[in-house]
């Protein structure tokens, strides 16, 4: 089953922006790519070279007028102080955690910086015809650089909670027969002492995507289960350096779009698409292998001594059966998608459709690791975007989606985003209600949802209201799937705080509260939804005036210097 999140392919050229790394990569091979780059971070690393790259620091002066009233480049943003927000009639719960949400890899940059290594990420970004337009991470947001004006901004903007993910890079760079980089542990114990300065939550993810590269060429990556101790063996270290700042951990970040990117469509890192009908399955498999032991250490060596909670970030669409003779293969989908790795960390098993469909090629895990992930989460945390219209049998002769064996659509009366994704926002409360009743007992927290938004120009991203409409639509599915159908839902992180590379579509999908003008020395300019999205938080609910009409205008309240 593939997500519509995987299904659309970047387009555009792949010129890169250093001709030497292009020469070097003369070849598409992410082996070669990988065995040219590895030698060359350790030579940029020592050598003491930084900054590759950057931006032309002048760019074009921002015209028109704010959104909320102050002329752009007339008060500094920081400065200025929101208003008594408009009243809501949408309250969430008391206590219901708001927050945002970026990855290392997307946004920090300073690819060959602090003892880093290279990712896969890095390698794959740089070998020709991978990335749109040739676009990279090397710089991506500088946020390594900027992790204190980033900080100032979600403070200004009433984020009290933020979820990050570490770079397994920076941490153990070649893996756990190397020592720990003191300069990734500094980096990252100063950027959550920051945030803890300020009153924000952390909540940290161990890995999103980004592995050390050297393991790839060691163990051939989730293909092997050496990765099992070699996250076992990261994951600790992380623990035991920073559970002092941090109380809420994810194991993984989306792992079925690991699987599928990665290993079937081949679009993702690190590009895999030969074998889909068993290496997808081989990698999952590692990976839930991984998160059980990653669970058991943290719950026997350190959550009675410091306390937190730990879980994984799974993200799925909501399958909606075209018809009722469809019902069966919706939920089917549903299984392949969600349930893959849903049921496991629940119930310590695989669904039962998943074994009568793939068979023996398959994993089976024995009783010691079913015990290890049966309730191997403390939450359940989950990521959503889009729905898909599903019906019974596929065309597909071969591999993960001819195991599923279902058809995915669009009803026509559903909307696009720059994306091509649907936007339904029915599909996110039923979806919940689908979480709510499989896995009972488990508090839910939305750790993504966003929409991209085709923003060509600084005075067009800022006025956003597409965005705001969209978060205003899913947020009150939100409220519905709370007041109305008992879910416990908990918590909803905004995907993204900020407009970062977007994988394989480089910078061109932008799903940032904040704009970053990539012509103007990475000016972060907040968007009109970003201080819609504040008013939210603050009021914990949905200011009433976004219900004047189907198509909100920016948010009334006005800004003062």
């Amino acid at each position: 089953f593939s997500t519509a999140r995987m299904s659309v392919r970047p387009r555009g050229a792949t010129q890169f922006r250093a001709p030497w790394l292009g020469a070097m990569l003369s070849s598409s091979s992410f082996f070669l790519g990988l065995q040219l780059l590895l030698p060359l971070s350790s030579a940029v690393q020592d050598s003491g070279t930084h900054r590759i790259g950057g931006y032309h620091p002048d760019g074009d002066r921002i015209g028109g007028y704010h959104p909320y009233g102050d002329r752009i480049g007339r008060h500094h943003p920081y400065g200025e102080t929101l208003l008594a927000a408009p009243h809501s009639s949408h309250q969430f719960p008391p206590g219901f955690r708001w927050g945002v949400a970026t990855a290392a890899y997307q946004v920090e940059g300073a690819w060959l910086e602090g003892g880093k290594s290279l990712s896969t990420w890095d390698v794959f970004s740089h070998t020709p015809g991978r990335i749109a337009e040739g676009q990279t991470g090397d710089l991506a947001c500088d946020h390594y650089h900027r992790y204190t004006e980033d900080i100032a901004l979600m403070k200004q903007l009433s984020v009290r909670h933020y979820r990050l993910s570490l770079a397994w890079t920076r941490i153990l760079p070649n893996g756990a027969s190397g020592p720990v980089n003191p300069e990734g542990i500094r980096f990252y114990r100063n950027l959550l002492g920051k945030l803890k300065e300020n009153n924000i939550e952390p909540y940290v993810t161990l890995y999103h995507w980004d592995p050390p590269a050297v393991l790839h060429l060691q163990y051939n990556g989730w293909l092997s289960q050496g990765m099992v101790d070699e996250y076992a063996a990261y994951a600790e270290a992380c623990f035991e350096h920073f559970g002092d700042l941090v109380q809420w951990w994810f194991t993984f970040n989306e792992p079925h779009s690991t699987v599928v990117g990665g290993y079937v469509d081949g679009r993702d890192a690190p590009g895999r698409s030969a074998n889909p009908a068993t290496e997808p399955y081989i990698v999952a498999h590692n990976i839930l292998l991984s998160h059980a032991k990653a669970v058991a250490i943290f719950r026997q060596k350190y959550q009675h001594l410091r306390g937190g909670q730990i879980g994984i970030v799974l993200d799925s669409v909501w399958a909606e059966p075209a018809t009722k003779q469809d019902e069966r293969a919706a939920q089917r989908a549903l299984e392949f998608n969600l349930a893959w790795f849903a049921d496991p960390v629940v119930t310590g098993d695989y669904p039962l459709s998943m074994r009568k469909a793939v068979g023996d090629r398959l994993p089976v895990f024995n009783e010691s690791q079913k015990n290890s992930l049966r309730r191997s989460i403390d939450f359940f945390a989950l990521n959503h975007y889009t729905s898909c219209l599903i019906s019974d049998g596929s065309a597909e002769t071969k591999g993960l989606r001819r195991d599923v064996n279902v058809t995915e659509g669009r009803d026509p009366s559903w909307p696009v985003n720059d994306m091509g994704w649907a936007i339904y926002p029915t599909g996110l409360r039923r979806l919940l209600q689908w979480v709510a009743h499989r896995y009972p007992g488990l508090d839910i927290y939305i750790t993504e949802n966003g929409i991209p938004v085709h923003e060509p120009s600084n005075e067009i991203a800022v006025r956003d209201t597409k965005r705001i409409k969209y978060f205003r639509d899913y947020l009150t599915a939100c409220h519905e799937a709370i007041n109305l159908d008992a879910v416990p839902l908990k918590g909803y992180f905004a995907w993204s705080f900020m407009d970062n590379i977007e994988w394989a579509f480089g910078f061109a999908k932008t799903f940032g509260l904040v704009r970053i003008d990539r012509k103007n020395n990475l000016k972060r300019i907040p968007k009109a939804s970003a201080y819609w999205y504040a008013t939210v938080m603050r009021q914990n609910g949905i200011p009433d005036d976004s219900f004047t009409d189907s198509d909100p205008q920016t948010p009334h309240h006005r800004l003062r210097s």
